[in-house]
């Protein structure tokens, strides 16, 4: 039973776990490879984070990525 709700729980933040475990680093490592610089002074992996985590809400929100 306690099993079962974690598994769910798990399965219901997919989308949250994806955007941060694979999008932040993919955006972040793109953009250092493009040479391109996080505005306002910031890492390109909060960038990277902020993007994913903002695409990921949104994922989690509406069921669907784009």
């Amino acid at each position: 039973m306690i099993l079962e709700k974690a598994l769910k729980a798990v399965v219901w933040m997919l989308p949250l776990i994806f955007a941060f475990a694979f999008l932040a680093p993919v955006i972040d490592q793109g953009m250092k490879t493009l040479g391109l610089s996080a505005p306002y002074g910031l890492s390109t992996l909060t960038i990277g984070l902020v993007v994913a985590g903002a695409w990921g809400v949104f994922a989690q929100i509406s069921g669907r990525w784009i």
